[in-house]
């Protein structure tokens, strides 16, 4: 019974998948699915012709497995030229050089970003921020960041 409505139906099955596919790809953007929707008009297109059912769910698969491989990675490359390079947000502090504003107590201080912001910071190494002083002026170097915290260690490099 479901063999004979695949058979005599498989273009309603092959249109259902392309709009279901379609649909999670206005979600995803990723073109995934948009490869399979495209394997998925193969198999729209051969269930007019008197191959089996079997055959166009094989050419799907091949059709949708040769564009995943073959056309998305240039898509997507494509999509992604011309991106801004900037780094923006936490991504954008680690690394970024920055001064002393308060002296450190028990490994907790105020440091001053290059980018101008003050934030609060601690040292990296908690066994020796209370052993290691920073003092106003000292420079610091943010390894990462805690919440609201920078956290920091002393710059080892050449001053500003």
């Amino acid at each position: 019974m479901l063999l004979d409505f695949l058979i005599e139906y498989a273009w309603v099955v092959w249109v259902s998948l392309i709009l279901i596919f379609l649909i999670i790809e206005v979600f995803t953007l990723d073109f995934t699915f948009l490869m399979l929707a495209i394997g998925s008009v193969a198999g729209l297109a051969t269930s007019f012709t008197p191959l089996a059912f079997w055959v166009q769910v094989v050419l799907v698969g091949i059709v949708s497995v040769l564009l995943i491989f073959a056309v998305r990675p240039p898509l997507i490359r494509r999509l992604h030229r011309g991106e801004d390079p900037a780094l923006s947000n936490v991504a954008a502090l680690l690394g970024q050089p920055a001064v002393v504003v308060t002296d450190f107590v028990a490994g907790n201080g105020y440091v001053k970003l290059s980018n101008g912001e003050t934030w609060t910071a601690r040292l990296s190494d908690p066994a020796t921020a209370s052993a290691r002083t920073l003092d106003t002026g000292d420079r610091v170097v943010v390894v990462t960041i805690d919440g609201a915290t920078a956290v920091v260690e002393p710059d080892e490099r050449k001053p500003l």
